[in-house]
């Protein structure tokens, strides 16, 4: 055999053994939503109640394992673990138990943020009422001691690949995954969950970690549990945050081969668009030619619950809830086109970057509260985007697309961009704040009366002829800024429809 053909199989064999990049997504459905700190019960509740009837196919939940309790609560506590007790604010074991079981039976599927690169690095109580001591590293309820972590340096340089995996991040005690003692702990954490009924993981911090050392994890999880819906012999999803702009010791690629990874150039790229920054026009490519990784293999996002706060990368491009229109059209965009495994943000409401969720005088979390008409949050305590009709509708947009390919791509060389989804559906922009929109484009649909999905509305309509074209008007100052069409039966009035309609007023007006 020679080096080529070897090099091959070796490729094709270990796509075999990795079946961690497939989100495992009941069919016809499409994006996970991040429903950041919620309480278990809650999120039950919104797997039934929304989620599942407008096509989410998703949530990633906040951090199960036990967390240290800091003054004020700012949100990062949950991300410094106390032991491998399934017990947060959140929720405790029985409550996230009945979640994952009322999600699955919605079509919802739950993958856990999940932390194993360190433990917490402030002294106090737990959630789960255990005790440590930090200084001397020990945590007696996973248990670890001193032996399980790594050395006591902090890392200064982002270049040094060894100093960014052994040292310490912010101050967190460092896990050395390469003991067995270490990597025992995890698994058993991470095949729990599974028997309780993910999907997958978020492996926070995977960027810290040696890849040989995740490999030998992944390698050790139990398949899905069936008795969730799961088919056989399925792989838990991975997704690992490897936050990776170029120009630092490591990379994204050294990941990728074993499971998806967050992909950060997407969410700093977008927003340089979105913010005028880099014409919309440039998107004509979008995709692995601007640096992404493989599509399978990326998750992509506006923005995460780090760097909307300003940390992890991106910086000033990051777009927020706090951007409002261009926010939704950055994430109508990403909703819209084909490219990666898409993540939706659910926020809370927050003033600093350390402020934690809405919670009460106890100190307990509030859950949220929805207006009986509208559908969105009560209160300007959460945010709930993913309830936001622009986002909502464009999640059921996204699923009646499938895997059509862009097509009849047009942009006005700037801020004014539209593209088709083969034959099924059809978007337009403006971002353009000194032009209207108002052009005769290919859609690709099929003749008939198409009313915008975003809005629907009947008052918003657009009428495709029988070559397949239409004239869009977005105006500049438009509140939403896109349009987007589908082949649905339920949305088109045809032609043959319409002329059906004028014969039968006929007859009877005759």
């Amino acid at each position: 055999m020679n080096v080529r053909i070897f090099i091959i199989f070796l490729q094709i064999s270990l796509i075999s053994c990795y079946g961690n990049h497939d989100p495992q997504f009941v069919a016809g459905r499409s994006g996970i939503v991040h429903l950041f700190e919620w309480k278990w019960l809650d999120i039950a509740h919104e797997c039934e109640s929304f989620l599942g009837p407008n096509g989410f196919a998703g949530v990633q939940v906040s951090p199960v394992q036990e967390n240290v309790i800091i003054p004020n609560r700012p949100w990062y506590e949950r991300y410094q673990p106390q032991s491998y007790k399934i017990i947060t604010r959140s929720g405790n074991e029985a409550e996230f138990a009945e979640m994952t079981k009322r999600c699955n039976a919605a079509g919802v599927r739950i993958y856990v943020d999940i932390i194993f690169n360190h433990m917490a690095a402030h002294q106090g109580d737990g959630t789960g009422g255990s005790s440590t001591n930090v200084s001397e590293l020990e945590f007696p309820e996973v248990p670890y001691s001193a032996q399980h972590f790594n050395e006591n340096c902090e890392i200064q340089d982002y270049t040094d690949a060894v100093q960014v995996r052994d040292c310490r991040l912010v101050g967190l005690p460092d896990l050395d995954q390469s003991r067995e003692g270490v990597r025992s702990k995890i698994v058993d954490l991470m095949n729990k969950l599974i028997n309780l009924g993910v999907a997958g993981f978020r492996v926070d911090a995977a960027k810290h970690m040696w890849p040989s050392d995740l490999e030998i994890i992944y390698g050790r999880l139990l398949n899905l549990n069936t008795e969730f819906g799961f088919p056989m012999n399925a792989k838990p999803f991975i997704v690992q945050e490897v936050i990776d702009l170029g120009g630092e010791g490591i990379n994204k690629y050294e990941y990728d081969f074993m499971a998806a990874v967050t992909e950060f150039k997407f969410s700093a790229e977008i927003g340089k668009c979105f913010r005028g920054k880099t014409p919309l026009a440039k998107m004509s490519n979008w995709g692995e030619e601007w640096g992404f990784l493989p599509s399978n293999h990326a998750l992509v996002f506006v923005d995460n619950h780090d760097n909307q706060r300003g940390h992890g990368a991106g910086g000033e491009d990051i777009l927020t809830y706090k951007q409002g229109k261009i926010y939704k059209m950055a994430v109508a965009f990403t909703l819209a086109h084909p490219y990666g495994i898409p993540r939706i943000m659910s926020s809370f409401a927050f003033d600093n970057s350390d402020q934690g969720p809405p919670m009460d005088a106890d100190e307990n979390l509030i859950s949220p509260t929805f207006d009986a008409e509208t559908g969105q949050c009560n209160d300007e305590k959460w945010i709930c985007e993913h309830r936001w009709q622009e986002i909502r509708n464009m999640v059921q947009f996204r699923n009646k697309m499938g895997d059509s390919a862009v097509q009849n791509w047009w942009d006005n060389g700037d801020k004014q961009i539209a593209f088709a989804r083969g034959n099924k559906g059809f978007v337009a922009f403006n971002l353009q704040e000194d032009a209207d929109l108002e052009e005769e484009l290919s859609t690709g649909l099929k003749a008939g009366k198409y009313c915008d999905v975003v809005s629907k509305s009947w008052e918003k309509c657009f009428v495709v002829d029988e070559n397949g074209k239409v004239t869009i008007k977005i105006a500049k100052d438009d509140p939403i800024g896109f349009v987007a069409l589908m082949n649905d039966v339920s949305r088109v009035v045809s032609y043959a429809v319409l002329v059906c309609f004028c014969v039968f007023l006929t007859i009877l007006t005759a």
